[in-house]
């Protein structure tokens, strides 16, 4: 397939690294978790790949049934790139090896991509507080909307609207970054309106625990300035 390099080892763990242990293609799975994205926002999202490279992993993953390509036709003639079924049971691996690498000894480097920020919140969730955070909540960051739902204990997030949230936070990811960095608070970014609140105050409350919840003080030495720590998964 395109190439590929085998361990010719028929070890399971051989086995998923023939085909998720190239460099990048790890990342673009876990650039895929929340949902389908064009080619252009996977590059944007990947500092440092090259688009023949990234062009190159996306055609292997495919090939290996990780991800499919889905093409939207007249008059957008959009390509999206989507998780398969197989793809996305990668999620729960990938939310623990982030969990494993944010204990690295080595200090971090870069800033924290929106996707990463908000798989923090997956990585870190406590089933216990589900029933106190339950709800339907939207982020509108920069250009992009995301839908973040808790309940069954557990919570999912992934690209999308909902007709109607019981909160909405819009702000641009630089203040964001700023928010869960504890740089700025909350309410100073109110005050200064670079961020909203809409709904209910209890909502509106809840939303902002479940955002913040990765990022308290005992886990700011992980997540501080905004470093691609992600407590989680970096980007």
């Amino acid at each position: 397939m395109s190439g590929m390099r085998s361990y010719g080892d028929p070890c399971g763990v051989a086995r998923g690294l023939d085909i998720i242990g190239e460099r990048w293609a790890l990342l673009v799975v876990r650039d895929l978790l929340l949902g389908p994205r064009r080619f252009n926002d996977l590059l944007g999202g990947l500092p440092g790949v090259s688009p023949n490279v990234l062009s190159q992993r996306l055609r292997q993953l495919t090939e290996h049934g990780v991800v499919r390509r889905r093409d939207l036709g007249p008059p957008t003639r959009v390509h999206l790139y989507e998780l398969t079924e197989w793809g996305r049971a990668l999620e729960p691996i990938l939310l623990q090896f982030g969990r494993w690498g944010s204990q690295s000894p080595q200090s971090p480097e870069g800033t924290l991509g929106i996707d990463s920020l908000l798989l923090s919140i997956k990585a870190t969730f406590d089933p216990a507080r589900a029933a106190d955070l339950a709800g339907v909540y939207q982020f509108h960051i920069d250009a992009d909307t995301y839908l973040a739902e808790v309940a069954d204990d557990a919570v999912q997030i992934r690209r999308g609207t909902a007709p109607d949230p019981d909160a909405t936070l819009t702000t641009d990811l630089d203040t964001l970054r700023a928010v869960c960095g504890h740089q700025v608070t909350m309410a100073a970014a109110l005050d200064s309106g670079v961020l909203r609140l809409s709904g209910d105050a209890g909502a509106t409350r809840r939303l902002t625990e479940l955002l913040l919840a990765p990022f308290t003080p005992a886990t700011l030495s992980q997540a501080s300035a905004g470093a691609d720590s992600c407590a989680t998964v970096s980007g």
